[in-house]
């Protein structure tokens, strides 16, 4: 569903609302000795979507999409240049304070911890911060820990701990006050596959336990697909999609990809449709299929008729199935430039 087919009022039982929200940049640049040009850049442009409390989302779309922007409005540490938003019925930008209490953030790709304090400190000081009574902090410390497997972190100064389990205390920073929403920011990225499972088992459990409203961004559709019944697609800061990730597969036809290794080289296998190989490379066979079909049958059927070592499903990468979809509808949104003003 297209973002302006879409738009409407916001809905009374939303816990998240934007109606129509913009957010513009201007950004200067040399173009020559004592000459400058102003460019204003539209990284969100007439943003129009409702989550309902206890929903978990997926908010995706290519490397400067608007994502970030959106999350960062969300909390308040940016102000929308026109339009209207509400989360929990406040408005971010001007109740920052108040809002913090309530929500939850985590950014991938940066940290909320104390750099140079052990890891339980940085926890000693959110404990304070949020002012969150004593007895609630011991529970829900106790709970992360076991939950994230952070028990032998503790004491470790957050400079020494990887980048999985930095992640994981992050997340459990995130969460030591109960906050209402999570907003999760590229959660798993550079995350090992180990790392990537503990930390969807334990958003899982989080969603079905404590119902807390989640909108998470991602490049891996793994986590969406895992995680979210829900997804929507942004790109050049306008909403593209919105709807079940079927429904995405379906408008951008992606295909996943089978990697075979035969014991020798062969001629291409021969695949049943809709599969079919698309590359072969000694005894190595790429075979794509739509990702709306099982993979079981073909892997059941090359096993069974060709002398298999062994086999992997690759999945679509987000920016290969968001090209596709604009192609479909003849790219009008993609071919958006933003406004130069000299």
């Amino acid at each position: 569903m297209r973002g302006d087919a879409a738009r409407g009022g916001p809905s009374d039982g939303a816990f998240i609302e934007l109606d129509r929200v913009e957010k513009v940049f201007d950004v200067r640049r040399r173009t020559g000795f004592l000459k400058r040009e102003r460019r204003r850049v539209r990284a969100v442009d007439d943003l129009s979507f409702t989550v309902a409390r206890g929903e978990t989302v997926g908010y995706i779309g290519p490397n400067g999409a608007g994502k970030s922007t959106t999350i960062k409005m969300l909390t308040g540490i940016l102000t929308p240049s026109g339009g209207r938003l509400r989360v929990a019925g406040i408005e971010p930008s001007r109740e920052r304070t108040r809002l913090a209490q309530r929500i939850g953030v985590v950014f991938g790709q940066r940290t909320t911890l104390w750099w140079d304090l052990p890891l339980v400190d940085s926890y000693r000081l959110m404990h304070r911060m949020y002012r969150i009574p004593d007895a609630r902090y011991r529970a829900n410390l106790d709970r992360l820990v076991e939950h994230l497997d952070l028990g032998p972190l503790l004491d470790t100064p957050v400079r020494q701990l990887s980048l999985g389990q930095r992640m994981r205390g992050d997340i459990a920073a995130a969460l030591l006050h109960d906050p209402e929403v999570l907003y999760l920011d590229e959660p798993t990225i550079g995350l090992d596959v180990i790392s990537k499972a503990r930390v969807r088992d334990f958003l899982r459990e989080l969603r079905d336990e404590r119902g807390t409203t989640v909108l998470l961004t991602t490049h891996d559709l793994q986590d969406i697909e895992q995680l979210c019944s829900r997804v929507m697609v942004i790109d050049h800061g306008r909403l593209m999609y919105d709807g079940p990730l079927a429904g995405l597969h379906e408008a951008g036809e992606s295909e996943r990809i089978l990697v075979v290794d035969l014991d020798r080289e062969l001629p291409p296998v021969d695949a049943p449709a809709p599969a079919r190989v698309v590359k072969v490379e000694g005894p190595r066979q790429w075979l794509a299929f739509p990702s709306s079909v099982s993979a079981a049958p073909l892997v059941a059927r090359i096993a069974a008729e060709y002398p298999l070592v062994d086999l992997s499903v690759r999945e679509p990468d987000i920016e290969a199935v968001i090209a596709r979809m604009y192609a479909g509808q003849g790219n009008r949104a993609a071919s958006r430039p933003p406004t130069s003003i000299a």
